[in-house]
């Protein structure tokens, strides 16, 4: 599925297979995830993508070939294709372990082709094997929603008992597993009215569940924010504790409005997250492989995602949407 430019639906198109540089495995795409961040590409919020574009970065398949300087991922090996598709590890970030804020770095589905295809081509070095105890359309939502939302959890730092999630979605319900799982109390924020999400959210354990316009019965230690929505900044330090931290855990939010200095006052942080390095992702898979998660998700036809968007926009989608491409990926 190629995307022309931004604003317009997807196309189904016959591309040629991609060529391997020597560090480059190919893989034979399985699932791949419908993240948020395709709808910012699609809509011209990100505003640089590569044209024409396969989207698409939450992928899993098994390697059908290795480049010269990739036998460490024989052919056979299943793996996940996440967001960073590559960086230079010479910039200073990258000398400094902060690799997902590399000057220079390249992502998948937006720099490089993606998932929103049979075959794609990625650096091995940025690929994760995977371990078989989720099938293939249940782990593609933890090569993004996972990933970023673990390194959002990450940043709000220790001594948190109360956490509140704002937007409940493919990274709200995933993480708040974690966090519940890890002895935390969650504190689920829907879109006002969102009934069945906040239902959602107290099957999966949240001890409160309500809309993001409503307060939670108990001040905060740390918020997450998923929802690109850039009023639940202050909403979430309205509801924040002193001490606490705010998270912004997308890639783009709308404008944050005006806000008293009270509201910062008492130590309070806010604070967005960029991107992921692999170390993000080897922890969030080794701390998954230890817990129970349950990912939730509505199974699409890659022609069919075009749809898959627009549920996505509509909030219609509990839990993730994934791109499935058939019987061996269930």
């Amino acid at each position: 599925m190629v995307l022309d430019g931004p604003g317009q639906p997807l196309v189904s198109r016959m591309v040629p297979v991609p060529e391997l540089l020597p560090d480059q495995v190919l893989v034979r795409v399985s699932a791949c995830g419908v993240c948020r961040t395709d709808l910012h590409i699609l809509d011209g919020e990100l505003s640089k993508p590569k044209l024409l574009l396969i989207m698409g970065h939450e992928i899993v398949g098994t390697v059908v070939r290795v480049g010269t300087d990739a036998s460490h991922l024989p052919t056979g090996t299943r793996v996940g294709i996440p967001w960073l598709a590559w960086t230079d590890q010479s910039c200073r970030f990258c000398r400094r372990g902060q690799e997902n804020l590399c000057e220079h770095a390249r992502f998948t589905g937006y720099d490089v082709d993606g998932g929103y295809a049979e075959y794609v081509a990625a650096h091995a070095a940025y690929c994760f094997p995977l371990p078989g105890q989720h099938a293939d359309a249940e782990t593609a939502p933890l090569l993004c929603a996972g990933l970023i939302g673990y390194r959002t959890w990450r940043l709000a730092g220790p001594h948190v008992e109360r956490l509140g999630i704002y937007g409940f979605g493919a990274a709200g319900h995933l993480i708040a597993q974690v966090a519940i799982q890890q002895g935390q109390q969650v504190y689920a924020f829907t879109r006002a009215g969102d009934v069945e999400g906040q239902a959602f959210a107290r099957e999966l354990g949240a001890r409160w569940a309500g809309g993001s316009d409503e307060r939670p019965p108990e001040a905060l230690d740390a918020a997450l924010i998923f929802a690109p929505v850039g009023g639940l900044v202050v909403a979430a330090l309205e509801a924040t504790a002193r001490g606490g931290t705010v998270v912004c855990g997308g890639i783009h939010m709308s404008d944050v409005p005006t806000f008293p200095y009270r509201l910062l006052w008492e130590e309070r942080v806010v604070r967005s997250v960029a991107n992921l390095t692999r170390g993000d992702g080897e922890d969030f898979l080794r701390l998954v492989s230890a817990l129970r998660i349950r990912t939730s998700v509505r199974r699409f036809e890659p022609e069919a995602a075009n749809e898959a968007l627009a549920s996505l926009r509509r909030g219609e989608i509990t839990g993730a949407a994934v791109l499935d491409w058939g019987p061996a990926s269930r």
